[in-house]
């Protein structure tokens, strides 16, 4: 009975001690096989301001609002844009009627009016011409003397000149106008609605639109400051994409790639895993930042990593201290490049530094 006893306890020990080296050698396999890093959540802010300059006259939006791309978000004085817009036009109309004039040339009214002054003002040359031929006649008679001639030879020569002008303004009517003046006058019409465009984006610069998907996290301006284009009005965080800024050891980096699926945790929501995957990998070392939290030397050289993460609860802040655990045996892209695409998420994002 006593051996059999000691046969059962050895039984025991020998089982429990199997079964702790089993469980070390899957913890030390699975350990491993992962890259443990600390970092903090990071995103992109962005802090639009009007294209125009003038008093703000609406704030549409509050901090802590949530914001759509292209949701109107804040609006400043158009009057002084209007009446720019609507004097601008008037200049297009006007110019657009004399091109129009131009183009279609004389009227038949002003063609037949041009060759009925042509018309009298060659009898009145023809009249000239017999009385002047009569007036040489005379002259050996002594009938006309040689002021009557001179007189006539004037005569003659004015009703010459004023038909030969009346001649050439018909011929201009016939003919219409010429082709630089319709040029000129196009490219006049063109610049007026060029300037007219240009008040017309002013004028619908005067409403600030959201620039992207975002919550508002401040609000500089209010209504009636004096609104510029250097001057932002707001400051946007845009909720994707999203990621955690972390840095890698120099002895670790040949162990991930682009594309590496990775999990993030937090302190603020323990249990709560977030997907995620490697995004980033900076091409250049620096000093370990003195705010990153990580067990190696703060004098070793380590690379900049941005692990994106899928946050559909909106719960992963700016600056949020994370632990991102990388899983070295299932990369999804190949490293090299700045970009990476997650199934999980489904979405791409590509961005630098």
């Amino acid at each position: 009975m006593k051996n059999r006893r000691l046969v059962i306890g050895a039984a025991v020990v020998l089982l429990g001690l199997a079964g702790g080296l089993m469980y070390w050698w899957l913890h030390a396999s699975r350990a491993a096989n992962t890259l443990t890093l600390y970092g903090n959540v990071d995103i992109w802010q962005v802090y639009p301001a009007f294209n125009d300059s003038g008093p703000v006259t609406r704030m549409l939006v509050t901090e802590g609002s949530v914001v759509r791309k292209g949701e109107l978000i804040a609006r400043i004085d158009a009057t002084r844009y209007t009446d720019r817009l609507e004097a601008a036009k008037h200049q297009a109309q006007n110019l657009e009627a004399v091109l129009l004039r131009l183009m279609h040339g004389s009227r038949p009214q002003e063609t037949a009016r041009a060759r009925a002054t042509m018309e009298a003002l060659r009898a009145i040359y023809q009249n000239a011409k017999i009385n002047y031929a009569r007036t040489l006649r005379l002259m050996p008679q002594g009938i006309a003397s040689i002021q009557d001639r001179d007189d006539a030879r004037a005569v003659l020569r004015s009703a010459r000149g004023n038909y030969q002008a009346a001649l050439q303004a018909y011929k201009l009517a016939v003919i219409g106008p010429r082709h630089e003046d319709i040029r000129a006058a196009r490219s006049a019409y063109h610049a007026a609605l060029a300037a007219q465009a240009l008040a017309a984006r002013e004028l619908a610069d005067t409403k600030l639109y959201a620039p992207a998907d975002g919550m508002v996290e401040d609000r500089i301006l209010e209504p009636g400051d004096m609104a510029s284009p250097s001057t932002p009005v707001y400051t946007i965080a845009l909720t994707s994409p999203l990621w955690v800024r972390a840095y890698v050891p120099e002895t670790d980096l040949g162990k991930i790639a682009l594309g590496m699926p990775a999990v993030i945790t937090t302190d603020s929501f323990p249990g709560r895993r977030y997907r995620g995957w490697v995004g980033y990998i900076s091409p250049t070392a620096q000093f370990t930042p003195k705010t990153v939290e990580t067990p190696v030397l703060r004098t070793q050289l380590v690379y900049q990593v941005r692990v994106y993460a899928c946050d559909s609860r909106g719960e992963l802040r700016l600056g949020m201290p994370a632990t991102v655990t990388i899983e070295l045996a299932r990369p999804l892209g190949a490293a090299g490049g700045t970009a990476a695409t997650t199934p999980s998420c489904g979405e791409t994002h590509a961005r630098g530094g």
